[in-house]
């Protein structure tokens, strides 16, 4: 995001990282990487999310889509369940995976490419289409619903962008509360190491 894209392009969450415990202070410096190998994500599914993500959030900084990828790669690999879904949509790891080479089939037999190999607008054109649940069953061979599968992995991708420590510093988020939490709650007053927005900014 560019700097005019920001009302706080002087603001650094990263600057209040000492007021946070150490636990959560390791939890957000390694959002900014360097990141391991994937364990769930092939190349080629990781390069399609990095490319989906880009349309969805309007972002091209490789440092942050990268930590979405890492995102994602952790929670399917992860053991943990999910919460409860539709009626008829597989669990999350086989949704993703299945909906993603599917979404590769679906541009190739109505573009004559994968979905990377497509200029910019047939991409955008493919993912509404997901969007409204067009068509509504991307897979053959199984009832794949496009609808959930664009909206279990936008949730993925926007849930880990507004993450970033980068993007809190963009929207002014102050960073974790715990331990020195937040005092001027009262509308209209913030604590002195919240963001504010810079004079020229006015």
């Amino acid at each position: 995001m560019a700097a005019n894209r920001t009302r706080y392009p002087s603001y650094d969450v990263l600057k209040e990282k000492e007021h946070w415990d150490d636990h959560t202070r390791t939890i957000v410096l390694q959002r900014l990487g360097p990141f391991p190998a994937h364990r769930f994500l092939t190349g080629h599914e990781a390069d399609l999310v990095v490319s989906i993500a880009g349309h969805i959030v309007y972002d091209d900084r490789k440092d942050i889509l990268a930590y979405i990828v890492h995102h994602l790669d952790e929670t399917l690999s992860t053991p943990v369940g999910e919460a409860e879904r539709p009626l008829g949509t597989p669990e999350r790891k086989t949704l993703l995976r299945q909906g993603l080479a599917a979404l590769d089939r679906f541009c190739e037999g109505e573009y004559g490419s994968p979905f990377l190999a497509v200029d910019q607008h047939e991409q955008l054109a493919a993912l509404a289409g997901l969007q409204l649940g067009k068509p509504q069953y991307l897979d053959d061979r199984k009832a794949l619903p496009s609808k959930e599968f664009f909206k279990k992995l936008a949730a993925e991708i926007v849930s880990a962008y507004y993450s970033h420590p980068v993007v809190w510093s963009e929207i002014g988020y102050g960073g974790p509360a715990y331990p020195r939490g937040y005092v001027r709650v009262e509308k209209g007053l913030t604590d002195p190491w919240e963001a504010k927005r810079d004079a020229d900014e006015e």
